[in-house]
């Protein structure tokens, strides 16, 4: 199915195929005839539950239970006024569940498909990228550091490649690979690269198997769902407890028996909020879908609620507050100093001396020669999808690149010349690359060096050239915000061991990357919203102050991986120089430990430790490896900080909107209880009929109470502190909100009942429309303010609109007044009893207002 090849992808194709036997691949004709045969890479998603599954799911809700038996019981005394009413609830509450469940199903569904990994393939003799979904059987995949194995395949190629297969065997110790050697679907690959030809996909393959074992595991709740679950149960039984004690009073007032039962299923049915699970669920699934459409991909529903109490985020720098360009500008070898024109990593450019410096050209072209073959990058060419170069690989590497291509040095010549025959890889503990090279005509070797400046400038590694100088320039250098690498090379014997010391001195390269044009005002606003910033890079320290105040981070304390190594406490820094992959778990722990919640940014397979550990973890969806975006709470498709902020953002709105409808929903409950209970004692006998209670509840409870958790984020919630990771569900003063407003709500009613009675209209039908119009009232009075473009109607609007009318039907449509047992009422009784209705709204409204006063005030 495929032909080996010797072809050697360049710069211009990418940087995975340098110097390796690969396959060409499939064509993709036999690609997709692959696919349509032996299917999609995937397990098989459980099949959905069936309609009647889902309405029988609702159907088992206690509160729904509760209602079914107060159905029958109605049914058996022949009272069929309220058995109607008690049916529409049941039957339009079941709607609304399963219509809520499909909306949060089909919100995840998308979520999961952003999500979805991805491969990189060989297919009629080029590089792709393709969905691990349509990888296929003889497919030759392409591997590198970083990247998740997406099938079972055999290889083909391999360079220092060592691979991870703790998830499947357990064993902690990476494990080498050689050519012919398998590696499984779901391995991680930690060092080199490789290829190989796919043996076996989907459910077919080692990880595919064990997955379908646990396919049917059903995800499980959220934190935020559990305790609100816990809640729920708790106000059922507060709930049942005084529903049984207005049983009791009706009885001993002498009041039937039946009747009681089902006024007292029907208060405890009004009182809980029974569709708050479902707006949570809804809330979270729809929160976690608009924060893709900002370019922030939830992996894991859990985060959304975790966002909202972010107060420390720890960010690299390169790729979030930078562009993620790297740029070559400044070259200096010891003949002088040279600086590169040019945009992006478009090669047109030249190379020129600085201010007239006598830079020796041979010089200049020896160290372009050795950044272009100790290079496994590559460049992509502008095509009609995408008009602008790109790179291939590692950004720096692409830099040096493109300053080969400036400076009049072709690296397709250079290493068609001097072909690799071996290479030490770059990473994050050892800071340096080296590859060695026949060269043309001759039987020596060429071994290039290149790394950070104090590991490369070492006596042992280069103890030849002025080491002093490039010392001093790459410390100048590296305070005007460079990230400098130093570069050496010499000859080896063709029988000599590969070593790589003893170099000789070629150069030193200046690279930067601008720093986005919105990374200060990112910063700015995280300050505003009471969270720290954490500068981390594995740069030198004059780079990373230079970039931090670039971007408003002034006279910040600084930290390097040396003092975390020597003992300091990660807690007194917010800039960290020269650190490691692994001394961001360190640092991740102790702000942890000092009891913050700590959101990490990372792209590498190194990190991905410190992604786990964090609570929430941020990769990077453009640069970073698939197990970084795999081991991640959140993916950001466009690698900048300010989607973090318009997340978290997000995260904070949807955790108010949750308290807010737990004080709209808990506070009417709150007032028909306490109508219920204190009605008696002022001689109201039964204050409202099951059937009034549970049409208040359908019409407040319903799409009123959906519509506050699609509320927008309140224009000042970025102008506050995150909430304590402490802080109780009705923490912060919300139960005593709750109190307060259910009280009022309860004395308007009850106030209005005996003034109807004493100017002789039906107190009853005064109590069920003041009820019911405050607690829409208070909704409004809870809506988020309007952003500045103006007032428009929003959801929330419709929805009390709609039940504001639904409530007022019955008092001109006959047939529904007497379905309910209510009584006609005039125009003027109306009007009095919509002005009493007002005032618990009102009430709210200049409660809120007092307290946004007080908190500007203390600012």
């Amino acid at each position: 199915m495929f032909e080996p090849s010797t072809d050697s992808t360049v710069s211009r194709a990418g940087p995975m195929t340098v110097q390796l036997l690969t396959p060409r691949g499939l064509s993709a004709d036999q690609a997709a005839l692959a696919l349509t045969e032996h299917g999609p890479n995937t397990i098989p998603a459980p099949r959905p539950p069936s309609p009647w599954l889902r309405v029988l799911a609702q159907l088992r809700d206690p509160m729904i239970l509760l209602l079914i038996a107060a159905a029958v019981l109605t049914a058996s005394l022949r009272d069929f006024t309220d058995l109607t009413v008690i049916l529409v609830v049941v039957v339009l509450n079941t709607t609304v569940g399963v219509v809520q469940e499909i909306r949060a199903e089909h919100a995840l569904a998308a979520l999961n498909r952003l999500a979805a990994p991805h491969a990189t393939v060989r297919r009629g003799g080029h590089t792709t990228v393709v969905p691990s979904a349509e990888v296929v059987p003889d497919d030759v995949v392409l591997l590198q550091a970083g990247d998740v194995v997406p099938a079972d395949l055999r290889l083909v190629d391999a360079v220092r490649l060592q691979a991870d297969e703790s998830a499947l065997t357990g064993e902690s110790v990476p494990v080498e690979k050689d050519p012919t050697d398998e590696l499984y679907a779901g391995t991680v690959v930690t060092r080199g690269r490789g290829a190989g030809a796919v043996t076996r996909t989907g459910t077919r393959s080692a990880l595919g198997r064990i997955a379908v074992l646990l396919s049917n595991q059903r995800p499980r709740a959220t934190p935020l769902q559990r305790r609100l679950a816990a809640l729920s149960r708790m106000l059922s039984i507060v709930a049942v407890v005084l529903s049984a004690v207005v049983a009791v009073a009706g009885l001993i007032r002498g009041l039937p028996l039946p009747s009681m039962v089902v006024t007292a299923v029907s208060l405890t049915v009004a009182a809980v909020p029974e569709s708050l699970p479902a707006v949570v669920t809804l809330a979270l699934a729809i929160g976690a879908h608009r924060m893709a459409q900002r370019a922030a991909v939830v992996r894991k529903l859990p985060a959304v609620e975790t966002l909202g109490a972010v107060t420390v985020v720890a960010t690299d720098k390169t790729g979030t507050l930078t562009e993620g360009i790297m740029q070559a500008q400044r070259l200096w070898t010891e003949s002088g100093c040279a600086s590169a024109t040019g945009i992006g990593y478009d090669p047109s450019g030249e190379v020129k001396p600085v201010d007239g410096s006598p830079t020796d050209p041979a010089a200049v072209r020896r160290l372009l020669r050795d950044v272009a073959l100790c290079n496994d990058a590559g460049l992509r060419p502008p095509s009609d999808e995408d008009p602008v170069w790109r790179a291939i690989g590692d950004p720096t590497e692409a830099a040096l690149l493109t300053l080969a291509h400036r400076g009049a040095v072709d690296p397709d010549e250079f290493r068609t010349a001097c072909p690799r025959v071996d290479e030490l890889q770059f990473d994050s503990v050892r800071k340096r690359m080296t590859t060695f090279h026949e060269q043309p005509g001759r039987d020596d070797i060429l071994v290039i060096g290149k790394g950070a400046p104090e590991v490369m400038l070492a006596p042992d590694v280069t103890p030849y050239g002025d080491i002093e100088r490039a010392k001093t320039v790459a410390a100048e250098l590296s305070a005007d915000g460079y990230r400098v690498l130093a570069v050496a090379d010499n000859v080896l014997p063709p029988k000599a061991a590969r070593v790589e010391n003893g170099l000789r001195l070629t150069g030193l390269v200046a690279i930067t990357d601008p720093v986005r044009h919105n990374a200060a005002e990112v910063v700015a606003s995280f300050g505003r919203a009471g969270i720290d910033l954490l500068l981390i890079t594995g740069d030198a320290p004059g780079t990373a102050l230079a970039v931090a105040d670039r971007i408003g981070v002034h006279d910040a304390d600084l930290l390097t991986g040396t003092d975390i190594d020597n003992g300091a406490d990660p807690t007194t820094g917010h800039v960290f120089a020269r650190i490691r992959p692994e001394q961001k778990l360190d640092i991740v722990s102790a702000w942890q430990a000092a009891g913050h919640v700590v959101a990490m940014t990372g792209d590498g397979v190194n990190d991905a430790p410190a992604l786990r550990r964090a609570d929430i973890g941020v990769a990077m969806g453009k640069g970073g490896t698939e197990v970084a975006r795999q081991a991640a709470d959140l993916v950001l498709t466009n690698d900048d900080l300010g989607t973090v902020a318009a997340a978290i953002e997000e995260g904070r709105r949807i955790y108010t909107n949750i308290r807010t409808f737990l004080r709209y929903a808990l506070s009417g409950g709150l007032a028909e209880v306490l109508v219920m209970l204190i009605g008696p004692l002022l001689g109201f006998g039964v204050p409202l009929l099951p059937g009034q209670i549970l049409w208040i509840n359908m019409l407040t409870h319903g799409l009123p109470g959906v519509a506050i958790g699609a509320e927008p984020a309140d224009p000042r919630t970025m102008q506050r502190p995150p909430r304590s990771p402490q802080e109780q569900i009705l923490g912060a003063g919300l139960w005593q909100r709750i109190a307060f407003t259910g009280t009022l709500i309860a004395a308007v009613t009850l106030a209005a009942a005996l003034w109807a009675h004493s100017v002789g209209a039906s107190w009853q039908t005064m109590s069920f429309l003041v009820l019911g119009v405050a607690q829409l009232g208070v909704a409004v009075a809870l809506r988020r303010p309007n952003p500045p473009t103006g007032r428009r109607l929003r959801f929330l609007d419709l929805a009390v609109i709609g039940a504001l009318a639904a409530h007022l039907l019955p008092l001109v449509l006959a047939p529904l007044r007497e379905l309910l047992g209510l009584q006609a009422m005039t125009g003027t009784e109306i009007l009095c009893a919509l002005a009493l209705a007002s005032v618990p709204g009102l009430a709210t409204t200049v409660s809120r207002l007092g307290r946004a006063t007080r908190r500007r005030r203390s600012r």
